[in-house]
Protein backbone atom coordinates (compact mmCIF):
# COMPACT_ATOMS: atom_id res chain seq x y z
CA UNK A 1 0.00 0.00 0.00
CA UNK A 2 1.42 3.24 -1.06
CA UNK A 3 2.64 5.74 1.47
CA UNK A 4 4.04 9.72 1.25
CA UNK A 5 5.00 12.07 3.68
CA UNK A 6 2.60 15.05 4.66
CA UNK A 7 3.45 17.49 6.72
CA UNK A 8 6.16 15.50 8.53
CA UNK A 9 4.43 12.46 8.74
CA UNK A 10 4.34 8.85 6.55
CA UNK A 11 0.72 8.82 5.94
CA UNK A 12 -0.94 5.82 4.61
CA UNK A 13 -3.10 6.33 1.28
CA UNK A 14 -5.19 4.77 -1.36
CA UNK A 15 -7.34 5.51 -4.51
CA UNK A 16 -10.07 3.19 -5.96
CA UNK A 17 -11.66 3.59 -9.47
CA UNK A 18 -12.11 6.66 -11.72
CA UNK A 19 -14.42 9.58 -11.90
CA UNK A 20 -15.05 12.90 -9.38
CA UNK A 21 -12.67 12.68 -6.36
CA UNK A 22 -14.39 11.64 -3.25
CA UNK A 23 -11.90 11.56 0.14
CA UNK A 24 -12.92 9.06 3.00
CA UNK A 25 -12.17 9.87 6.38
CA UNK A 26 -12.24 7.74 9.37
CA UNK A 27 -13.10 8.56 12.79
CA UNK A 28 -11.24 8.47 15.92
CA UNK A 29 -9.77 5.14 17.26
CA UNK A 30 -10.62 3.84 13.58
CA UNK A 31 -9.28 3.36 10.08
CA UNK A 32 -10.07 3.09 6.58
CA UNK A 33 -11.45 -0.59 7.55
CA UNK A 34 -15.08 1.69 8.78
CA UNK A 35 -15.03 3.21 5.15
CA UNK A 36 -14.20 0.14 3.56
CA UNK A 37 -18.51 -1.14 2.55
CA UNK A 38 -18.82 2.53 1.06
CA UNK A 39 -15.46 2.58 -0.79
CA UNK A 40 -15.93 -0.63 -2.54
CA UNK A 41 -19.60 -0.29 -3.38
CA UNK A 42 -18.38 3.21 -5.10
CA UNK A 43 -15.48 2.83 -6.52
CA UNK A 44 -17.28 1.81 -9.53
CA UNK A 45 -18.38 5.58 -10.42
CA UNK A 46 -16.22 7.81 -8.61
CA UNK A 47 -12.61 8.62 -7.58
CA UNK A 48 -12.16 6.88 -4.21
CA UNK A 49 -9.13 8.44 -2.11
CA UNK A 50 -8.77 6.66 1.57
CA UNK A 51 -6.76 8.21 4.27
CA UNK A 52 -5.45 7.06 7.65
CA UNK A 53 -4.28 10.16 9.53
CA UNK A 54 -1.08 10.12 11.85
CA UNK A 55 -1.04 7.95 14.98
CA UNK A 56 -3.72 5.18 13.21
CA UNK A 57 -3.46 2.45 10.73
CA UNK A 58 -0.57 2.03 9.12
CA UNK A 59 0.28 5.56 9.33
CA UNK A 60 3.07 6.83 10.98
CA UNK A 61 3.19 7.99 15.18
CA UNK A 62 4.29 11.21 15.37
CA UNK A 63 5.33 13.04 18.64
CA UNK A 64 3.17 15.94 17.74
CA UNK A 65 0.37 16.79 15.23
CA UNK A 66 -2.92 15.15 16.99
CA UNK A 67 -5.11 17.68 16.63
CA UNK A 68 -8.06 18.47 14.30
CA UNK A 69 -7.08 21.62 13.16
CA UNK A 70 -3.48 19.61 12.05
CA UNK A 71 -5.49 16.56 10.50
CA UNK A 72 -7.36 18.94 8.63
CA UNK A 73 -3.97 20.23 7.17
CA UNK A 74 -2.90 17.26 6.37
CA UNK A 75 -5.70 16.23 4.52
CA UNK A 76 -5.50 19.27 2.31
CA UNK A 77 -1.45 18.55 1.69
CA UNK A 78 -2.68 15.05 0.98
CA UNK A 79 -5.19 16.11 -1.83
CA UNK A 80 -1.90 18.67 -3.05
CA UNK A 81 0.20 15.39 -2.75
CA UNK A 82 -2.21 13.62 -5.10
CA UNK A 83 -2.86 16.76 -7.70
CA UNK A 84 -6.42 17.50 -7.06
CA UNK A 85 -7.79 20.60 -6.66
CA UNK A 86 -11.39 20.54 -5.16
CA UNK A 87 -12.82 17.05 -3.98
CA UNK A 88 -15.77 16.01 -1.84
CA UNK A 89 -14.51 15.38 1.92
CA UNK A 90 -16.61 13.11 3.36
CA UNK A 91 -15.46 12.36 7.46
CA UNK A 92 -16.72 9.78 10.25
CA UNK A 93 -17.12 10.80 13.85
CA UNK A 94 -14.08 12.88 14.57
CA UNK A 95 -13.20 13.09 10.60
CA UNK A 96 -16.41 14.81 10.98
CA UNK A 97 -14.97 17.27 12.92
CA UNK A 98 -12.57 17.35 10.67
CA UNK A 99 -14.90 18.13 8.22
CA UNK A 100 -16.22 21.30 10.08
CA UNK A 101 -12.77 22.68 9.61
CA UNK A 102 -12.39 21.78 6.07
CA UNK A 103 -15.78 23.16 5.45
CA UNK A 104 -14.97 26.55 7.37
CA UNK A 105 -11.11 27.02 6.69
CA UNK A 106 -10.96 25.79 3.23
CA UNK A 107 -13.88 25.68 1.29
CA UNK A 108 -12.74 26.52 -1.81
CA UNK A 109 -11.35 23.19 -1.98
CA UNK A 110 -14.60 21.40 -1.32
CA UNK A 111 -17.75 20.41 -3.98
CA UNK A 112 -19.24 19.22 -1.13
CA UNK A 113 -19.37 18.24 2.69
CA UNK A 114 -20.30 14.76 3.75
CA UNK A 115 -20.53 14.68 7.40
CA UNK A 116 -21.42 10.97 8.69
CA UNK A 117 -21.90 10.77 13.08
CA UNK A 118 -19.77 13.61 13.63
CA UNK A 119 -18.44 14.81 16.74
CA UNK A 120 -20.48 17.52 17.99
CA UNK A 121 -19.56 20.74 16.30
CA UNK A 122 -19.09 22.46 19.65
CA UNK A 123 -16.83 19.86 21.02
CA UNK A 124 -17.77 17.31 22.89
CA UNK A 125 -18.66 18.68 26.47
CA UNK A 126 -16.46 19.42 29.39
CA UNK A 127 -13.15 18.01 29.62
CA UNK A 128 -11.85 14.25 28.63
CA UNK A 129 -13.20 11.66 31.45
CA UNK A 130 -10.27 10.59 33.12
CA UNK A 131 -12.33 7.90 34.90
CA UNK A 132 -13.44 6.28 31.41
CA UNK A 133 -10.01 7.00 29.72
CA UNK A 134 -7.15 5.31 32.59
CA UNK A 135 -8.58 2.13 32.52
CA UNK A 136 -8.96 1.90 28.46
CA UNK A 137 -5.17 3.22 28.31
CA UNK A 138 -4.49 0.08 31.21
CA UNK A 139 -5.95 -2.31 29.19
CA UNK A 140 -4.33 -1.36 25.74
CA UNK A 141 -1.15 -1.53 28.09
CA UNK A 142 -1.49 -4.99 29.34
CA UNK A 143 -2.84 -6.38 25.68
CA UNK A 144 -6.36 -6.72 27.47
CA UNK A 145 -8.75 -7.27 24.76
CA UNK A 146 -11.77 -9.12 27.07
CA UNK A 147 -11.80 -5.02 28.25
CA UNK A 148 -13.07 -4.03 24.92
CA UNK A 149 -14.54 -6.58 23.58
CA UNK A 150 -17.19 -7.08 26.67
CA UNK A 151 -18.27 -3.53 26.17
CA UNK A 152 -18.81 -4.11 22.58
CA UNK A 153 -20.85 -7.21 22.79
CA UNK A 154 -22.92 -5.66 25.78
CA UNK A 155 -23.78 -2.60 23.18
CA UNK A 156 -24.43 -5.37 20.26
CA UNK A 157 -27.80 -4.62 18.55
CA UNK A 158 -26.79 -5.52 14.73
CA UNK A 159 -25.69 -9.24 15.00
CA UNK A 160 -25.85 -9.50 11.05
CA UNK A 161 -23.03 -7.32 11.16
CA UNK A 162 -21.57 -7.01 14.40
CA UNK A 163 -19.69 -9.74 14.59
CA UNK A 164 -17.12 -11.13 16.78
CA UNK A 165 -14.86 -11.20 13.29
CA UNK A 166 -15.62 -7.09 12.93
CA UNK A 167 -15.28 -6.44 17.07
CA UNK A 168 -11.89 -8.02 16.84
CA UNK A 169 -11.02 -6.27 13.70
CA UNK A 170 -12.24 -2.97 15.76
CA UNK A 171 -10.01 -4.09 18.95
CA UNK A 172 -7.20 -4.28 16.59
CA UNK A 173 -7.22 -0.27 16.11
CA UNK A 174 -8.13 0.31 19.04
CA UNK A 175 -5.03 -1.47 20.71
CA UNK A 176 -2.68 -0.46 17.05
CA UNK A 177 -3.40 3.57 17.68
CA UNK A 178 -0.52 5.62 19.50
CA UNK A 179 -0.82 6.88 22.62
CA UNK A 180 -0.44 10.53 21.54
CA UNK A 181 -3.25 10.21 19.16
CA UNK A 182 -5.61 8.38 21.90
CA UNK A 183 -5.02 11.30 24.41
CA UNK A 184 -4.81 14.02 21.68
CA UNK A 185 -7.59 13.10 19.84
CA UNK A 186 -9.53 13.07 22.33
CA UNK A 187 -8.55 16.51 23.80
CA UNK A 188 -9.01 18.25 19.86
CA UNK A 189 -12.07 16.35 19.79
CA UNK A 190 -13.68 18.38 23.19
CA UNK A 191 -12.05 21.86 22.45
CA UNK A 192 -13.51 21.52 18.67
CA UNK A 193 -15.41 25.01 19.01
CA UNK A 194 -17.44 25.93 15.61
CA UNK A 195 -20.78 25.37 16.60
CA UNK A 196 -21.49 29.46 16.05
CA UNK A 197 -19.77 29.43 12.61
CA UNK A 198 -21.92 27.17 11.32
CA UNK A 199 -24.18 29.77 9.43
CA UNK A 200 -20.91 30.78 7.48
CA UNK A 201 -20.32 27.02 6.17
CA UNK A 202 -21.73 27.34 2.19
CA UNK A 203 -20.48 24.36 1.14
CA UNK A 204 -23.66 21.81 -0.08
CA UNK A 205 -23.53 18.97 2.77
CA UNK A 206 -24.94 15.83 3.54
CA UNK A 207 -25.05 14.93 7.08
CA UNK A 208 -25.60 11.05 7.73
CA UNK A 209 -27.03 10.31 11.09
CA UNK A 210 -27.37 6.82 13.39
CA UNK A 211 -30.81 7.16 15.06
CA UNK A 212 -29.37 4.64 17.35
CA UNK A 213 -26.09 6.83 17.96
CA UNK A 214 -26.19 8.82 21.26
CA UNK A 215 -24.78 11.62 18.86
CA UNK A 216 -27.94 12.26 17.28
CA UNK A 217 -29.28 15.26 18.92
CA UNK A 218 -26.14 16.79 18.24
CA UNK A 219 -26.24 15.70 14.58
CA UNK A 220 -29.69 17.31 14.29
CA UNK A 221 -28.64 20.69 16.41
CA UNK A 222 -25.95 20.77 14.29
CA UNK A 223 -27.95 20.10 11.01
CA UNK A 224 -30.49 22.96 11.41
CA UNK A 225 -27.93 25.51 11.70
CA UNK A 226 -25.83 24.27 8.34
CA UNK A 227 -27.30 26.89 5.68
CA UNK A 228 -27.49 24.54 2.54
CA UNK A 229 -27.87 20.86 4.05
CA UNK A 230 -29.68 17.62 3.64
CA UNK A 231 -30.32 14.80 6.20
CA UNK A 232 -30.25 11.16 6.20
CA UNK A 233 -30.91 9.22 9.65
CA UNK A 234 -30.85 5.72 9.81
CA UNK A 235 -33.37 4.09 11.80
CA UNK A 236 -31.73 0.76 12.37
CA UNK A 237 -28.02 2.23 12.52
CA UNK A 238 -25.50 3.34 15.63
CA UNK A 239 -22.47 5.43 15.65
CA UNK A 240 -20.77 3.21 12.81
CA UNK A 241 -23.43 4.13 10.25
CA UNK A 242 -21.74 3.00 7.24
CA UNK A 243 -21.28 -0.78 8.77
CA UNK A 244 -24.65 -1.19 10.01
CA UNK A 245 -26.20 0.41 6.43
CA UNK A 246 -23.47 0.03 3.75
CA UNK A 247 -26.26 -0.37 0.93
CA UNK A 248 -28.04 2.67 2.32
CA UNK A 249 -25.16 5.29 2.84
CA UNK A 250 -23.65 4.03 -0.35
CA UNK A 251 -26.90 5.15 -2.18
CA UNK A 252 -27.38 8.26 -0.34
CA UNK A 253 -23.82 9.57 -0.58
CA UNK A 254 -23.99 8.81 -4.86
CA UNK A 255 -27.78 10.35 -4.85
CA UNK A 256 -26.08 13.51 -2.96
CA UNK A 257 -23.58 13.47 -5.11
CA UNK A 258 -25.42 13.10 -8.20
CA UNK A 259 -27.81 16.01 -6.91
CA UNK A 260 -26.79 18.02 -4.01
CA UNK A 261 -28.80 19.00 -1.33
CA UNK A 262 -32.16 19.52 -0.98
CA UNK A 263 -34.41 20.95 1.52
CA UNK A 264 -38.14 22.59 2.38
CA UNK A 265 -36.38 26.08 2.76
CA UNK A 266 -35.39 26.03 -1.23
CA UNK A 267 -38.73 24.49 -3.07
CA UNK A 268 -40.78 27.14 -0.44
CA UNK A 269 -38.14 30.04 -2.02
CA UNK A 270 -39.76 28.48 -5.81
CA UNK A 271 -42.88 29.86 -4.62
CA UNK A 272 -41.96 32.70 -3.65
Amino acid sequence: MPHTVINGAKLWYDIMGEGEPLLLHHGYTASRVNWMPIAERLAGKYQIILMECRGTGESEDTESGYSIEQYAKDVIAMMDFLGIDKFTYAGHSMGGGIGYVLGLNYAARLTRLILMAPIPAAGIPGEPNQDMMKPRMQARLDGNRDFFKTEMIASRFREDVETDAWFESRIDHLMRVSEGHVLGGMQTMHDLNVEDQLAELKTPTLMLAGAVDSLLAANLNDYSKLPDATLHVFSRAGHDVAVHEPDGVSDAIDQFMQHGPMSAAKIMSRLQ
